[in-house]
């Protein structure tokens, strides 16, 4: 067994009632260890993939897990399995998104798992939520926070909503 560590996971749906699909993906992570922080949720214009789809809703929240990163992110997969995910298509829409963002300071790259997350510190609708629950999280490489990756990238196109996930 791993020690614990603190993993960040990025959450976002837009298909049915992605709402409902993000709350029914906290409880499911809810049996992978111990929510510490959930975030705001965010409704965000979609971000390539094909035109027309649907706004997304995006959040996020920090995850006190001791599955080793592998593992973990099965469960992620395993949990957008379960709700309907069907991949087709690269930034194509979708019941549900669970991405791992981090994990502790962990560096990994394998054909499965990038750790960081690759893109994480370039999309605002990662970095809001992100701010919401982890604003001081450092990019392993770069030692830049989460607040200072989402100042500099900003808000555009983001609605913080008056809900928390």
């Amino acid at each position: 067994m791993n020690e614990p560590e603190l993993a960040l996971i990025a959450l976002g749906a837009n298909l049915g009632q992605p709402e409902l699909a993000l709350r029914h993906a906290r409880s499911e992570l809810e049996r992978l260890g111990s929510v510490l922080a959930p975030s705001w949720l965010y409704r965000t214009a979609p971000l390539g993939g094909p035109p027309d789809q649907p706004d997304y809703l995006n959040a996020a929240l920090s995850l006190h897990t001791d599955l080793a990163p592998q593992a973990l992110l099965e469960a992620l997969l395993d949990i957008e399995r379960r709700s309907g995910r069907v991949r087709l298509e690269r930034w194509g829409p979708r019941v549900l998104d669970l991405d791992l963002i981090g994990y502790g300071g962990r560096v990994l790259n394998t054909p499965a798992l990038t750790l960081p997350h690759p893109r994480a510190f370039e999309r605002g609708f990662v970095l809001a939520p992100l701010n919401d629950v982890a604003p001081d999280w450092r990019h392993p490489f770069t030692g830049e926070r989460v607040g200072a990756a989402l100042a500099r990238v900003g808000l555009a196109g983001l609605e913080r909503l008056s809900e928390h996930l």
